[in-house]
């Protein structure tokens, strides 16, 4: 990503892009469930398990190599 300039001439950091997800009923009542427990957000739910998803398939990619 690159950086953008404000219009005060100041650079500003890229925004983190954002997106909507639609979840099936009973998936997002487990993760309801499970942000409440760690006592986080539903959105840090989810980020940390595609963090963990993109680790672990990559792995698995570099395996196959």
């Amino acid at each position: 990503m690159t950086t953008k300039k404000a219009k005060t001439g100041k650079t500003t950091t890229p925004r983190s892009p954002r997106i909507s997800i639609t979840f099936p009923p009973d998936l997002y009542q487990t993760l309801e469930v499970i942000a409440r427990e760690k006592k986080v957000s539903l959105a840090w739910v989810v980020r940390d398990a595609a963090e963990k998803y993109v680790a672990t398939d990559q792995e698995l990619a570099a395996d196959k190599r």
